[in-house]
């Protein structure tokens, strides 16, 4: 049974941020990648947490590192491939919001495979946390996936899959068949409104978390931008409303709910609370410029809670 490694692993791309302050400013270097970001918002929130990746033999690669232990996300598991590049990506900012422009095409990260899993990590880890973007860098980074997950559900871990949607990465055709495949496995999935909704063709927050369950997701918890999140699983639904903040930056906003969610699950919270939790810490997290930055402590997400009446964890 799992549960004498780390309380999480996860699996996917971290990459270097250059996010540019306001309009026309200056970019400002930053940390990104979807799984690393989740990794670092666990951390903050006090989970034992570990990546399983690979960087460049590149200064970019040492930033990376460097980053992971000064969070206290263990790097045991990352490889270092001296050939290939670190990916990078860049952040700009204007009326209809921030958009992302990437340079990770040939990373490390992409050239990530099967074999270059960390087997008895993924055997004694409490939960594995994924992604649609984790699988859709490379074939042979979709197979490493699949791979640890079943890793993972054999040893009686918990799976968690963010269905984060890149069309720049892969057709919407194969995404689907991808995500379908993977929420099947997943006791844990965490979708964004507006990407789940092209990848299910439904509408409503409701029908689309129906979906998923249907699928054979254990539970889900949606997020819904301005309008909070939506928790489901065979017991019923339950809507959350959203903490009102200026938002600054919303990037990796559904990174620092996720990673909050699996810390409050992690400890003992039922859906819902980790929903509510999750819902304050993605506030939280758009209040400031980049992914990694702004992720908030437990203290920050339990002042927010406090402050609506809410319980903290």
């Amino acid at each position: 049974m799992a549960g004498n490694g780390v309380d999480l692993l996860c699996l996917g791309e971290g990459l270097v941020e250059f996010n540019q302050g306001a309009p026309g400013g200056a970019y400002l270097q930053g940390f990104g990648g979807d799984a690393s970001n989740v990794a670092v918002a666990a951390a903050r929130l006090g989970l034992r947490v570990g990546m399983v990746s690979a960087v460049g033999g590149d200064a970019f690669g040492d930033l990376l590192l460097e980053m992971w232990r000064a969070e206290g996300v263990a790097d045991t598991h990352v490889r270092r491939f001296e050939q290939r590049p670190t990916g990078l990506y860049f952040v700009t900012h204007g009326p209809e919001g921030h958009a992302f422009t990437y340079r990770r095409t040939g990373s490390a990260a992409s050239r990530y495979g099967p074999g270059d899993l960390p087997r008895a990590a993924l055997h004694a880890t409490r939960a594995l946390h994924v992604s649609a973007i984790s699988q859709a860098i490379s074939p042979s980074a979709c197979d490493a996936v699949f791979a640890a997950i079943d890793m993972v559900r054999a040893a009686g871990g918990l799976i968690s899959y963010d269905t984060n949607l890149r069309l720049e990465l892969w057709p919407l055709a194969r995404a689907r068949a991808i995500v379908q495949a993977s929420v099947a496995q997943a006791d844990v999935v965490l979708p964004g409104l507006e990407d789940a909704r092209r990848l299910t063709g439904l509408e409503a927050p409701e029908a689309i978390a129906e979906r998923f369950l249907e699928l054979g997701a254990g539970c889900v918890a949606l997020t819904l931008g301005r309008e909070g999140a939506l928790y489901a699983d065979a017991s019923g639904v339950t809507h959350v409303a959203p903490h009102r903040v200026e938002v600054v930056d919303a990037t990796g906003a559904g990174d620092a709910f996720d990673g909050a969610f699996l810390a409050a699950r992690l400890n003992g919270a039922d859906g819902p609370s980790a929903t509510r939790f999750a819902n304050a810490a993605a506030a939280l997290s758009v209040r400031g410029y980049g992914a990694v930055a702004p992720l908030p402590q437990r203290s920050d997400v339990e002042t927010l809670l406090a402050c609506r009446g809410e319980e903290s964890l």
